[in-house]
């Protein structure tokens, strides 16, 4: 039986490893947080010394992911989604937080100076919506919003329903 693989991406703080977990946990998919695949096979390319982090190295994120992507029923959650393969998603999902509460997030992770102001801007300008909707078909790109646990169930609620509707479909 097939199942869809969903990217769960957005700033920083926004909500997609909380939503992440919680999808695959009630819709038995498997779940990928990219950021930690990375630091368990140290798939980097070096250090960015500004923002006081690893430079993931994109290709050998998508060899490590390939197989895995291939099989389906995959969730997939990363900050960044323009060099994921179109092929790999059936549905890709941005998540939105309103900025003066994605500030106290960030805050509260240690983000300060230019990092913390950069992710602001970021989720001001909807880059990573505008990068969604230019990397993959702009009809499975969705905005949800990710400011409360409420947004949080409605979501899931959402998700969930869209999943079994694709299963129905595909199978």
């Amino acid at each position: 039986m097939r199942r869809p693989n969903v990217l769960i991406t957005g700033t920083p703080g926004v909500g997609k490893t909380t939503l992440g977990k919680e999808l695959a946990s009630r819709a038995g998919l498997s779940y990928v947080n990219v950021g930690d695949l990375a630091k368990e096979g140290e798939l980097y390319q070096g250090f960015d010394e500004e923002y006081n982090c690893p430079i993931l190295d994109e290709d050998r994120v998508i060899d490590e992911l390939e197989h895995r992507m291939g099989e389906g029923g995959v969730v997939l959650d990363y900050h960044g989604c323009d060099f994921f393969p179109e092929r790999w998603f059936h549905v890709v999902l941005v998540l939105r937080t309103d900025n003066s509460l994605l500030y106290d997030r960030l805050q509260s992770r240690g983000y300060t100076g230019k990092k913390l102001q950069d992710n602001i801007q970021c989720e001001i300008f909807q880059t990573l919506y505008e990068e969604a909707v230019l990397s993959y078909k702009k009809e499975i790109v969705h905005q949800l919003p990710s400011n409360t646990p409420e947004d949080l169930e409605r979501n899931l609620d959402q998700i969930m329903q869209w999943i079994e509707q694709w299963m129905k479909d595909n199978n």
